[in-house]
């Protein structure tokens, strides 16, 4: 029982950091596809502004980004300063922290999970237009609520979590029938192995008395 408990321990080992690899590169791949239409979004829209389209153009704000997973934008000027924007944060405009506009303006984009309160976490890409010798230039933000995302990463948790318990479980009896299978085996090939040398010894013994009882 000893071994199949180290053996049933070793592959226990193996399947949760199978598990553990599969839940992390799965959890990351959604959190990865939320950028996806947003980089798209971000990029077009900082095109149209260094082509010199109005802000203003974006309209009014339409709903608050921490209550409803619709994608959303805003435009910043050069200093981080909100121009235009189609959602609002209780009731004010989307305030980045200085960080992302640094990167951005360094590395062109910058994509991060932002959260700008308890509660609400953004997928967040912002995209740096124009240049430093170019007035018009500045940020956009293209960002949408991760509520689905973060759903999706629970659901799969859940998932990955009893496939992974049932895998213990069933690795675990299938260990333990087979060890009482060879115990078994190894059993019957003990008594048979027995019944074969006491055969020998009872011949042995009546080839004996015959060759006493029959004198050449």
């Amino acid at each position: 029982m000893k071994k199949i408990f180290i053996y049933w321990l070793y592959s226990a080992v193996i399947v949760t950091l199978v598990c553990g690899l599969m839940y992390a590169v799965l959890r990351q791949n959604y959190r990865v596809s939320a950028d996806d239409q947003l980089v798209q979004i971000s990029q077009d829209l900082s095109s149209a502004m260094a082509a010199g389209e109005p802000p203003q153009d974006l309209g009014n704000p339409t709903f608050d980004l921490g209550q409803n997973l619709s994608p959303f934008v805003a435009v910043y000027d050069s200093s981080g300063k909100a121009l235009a924007y189609t959602a609002v944060l209780d009731g004010k405009a989307p305030e980045l922290p200085s960080g992302a506009f640094s990167t951005a303006k360094k590395k062109g984009e910058d994509r991060f999970t932002w959260q700008p309160k308890s509660g609400v976490r953004i997928a967040a890409v912002v995209t740096y237009f124009g240049s430093d010798a170019n007035k018009n230039s500045g940020f956009v933000l293209a960002g949408r609520s991760l509520k689905e995302v973060e759903r999706s990463e629970t659901n799969l948790a859940y998932t990955v979590s009893i496939g992974w318990a049932l895998i213990l479980v069933v690795s675990f009896l299938l260990l333990w029938l087979f060890g009482r299978f060879a115990a078994f085996r190894t059993a019957g090939a003990g008594a048979s192995t027995g019944n074969v040398i006491g055969s020998g010894k009872v011949q042995e013994f009546t080839d004996s008395n015959d060759q006493e009882m029959n004198p050449d």
